[in-house]
């Protein structure tokens, strides 16, 4: 006996400046394991505070085989997520992984309701999302931040700046 779909939607319009996050590590090489399993006890103490603005978060694995860890949030707006990026922990976190990747590779795709969209690739190969299909370029100059690539006005501080970053000692 057939059984009827029971169709459902959400009503959005509480959430106009909604934001929605998808971020992946992806294991690039043994020594990433360590890495990629560090973060699991980060993130779950950090969703625990309650970090303003963050609607929801969940976990989940896009394979094994490269093991690649991923997850989604839903943010109340961008303003939300670009302050608590501009915080410890997560502060402290993207300072240390763009000094140093142990092993992996992250990427993060923004989508707003508003129709806003951003993404950043970070030691990813072979692409994967917007970089399958769209031009990649460097993240560099008003490319280097997520509130420049999002169209952000006004100059918020990056977690680690561009020439902080490129200026030092190379990695060995």
């Amino acid at each position: 006996m057939p059984t009827r779909v029971e169709r459902r939607t959400v009503d959005l319009s509480q959430y106009p400046d909604l934001v929605v996050v998808y971020l992946g590590m992806r294991l690039n090489r043994i020594t990433g394991l360590k890495t990629l399993i560090g973060f699991g006890p980060k993130i779950s103490s950090s969703v625990a505070a309650q970090p303003d603005g963050l609607l929801r978060h969940e976990n989940f694995v896009f394979s094994l085989f490269p093991m690649h860890a991923g997850m989604r949030q839903y943010w109340r707006d961008m303003d939300s997520l670009l302050r608590w990026t501009r915080s410890d922990p997560h502060r402290l976190w993207w300072k240390n992984f763009l000094r140093d990747s142990g092993g992996t590779g992250f990427w993060h795709e923004t989508y707003t309701l508003r129709g806003g969209m951003e993404a950043i690739y970070d030691d990813i190969v072979p692409p994967l999302g917007f970089s399958a299909f769209a031009p990649v370029v460097p993240a560099r100059g008003s490319m280097f931040t997520a509130a420049h690539r999002s169209a952000r006005t006004e100059d918020l501080e990056p977690v680690l700046t561009e020439q902080d970053l490129y200026s030092s000692e190379p990695r060995r």
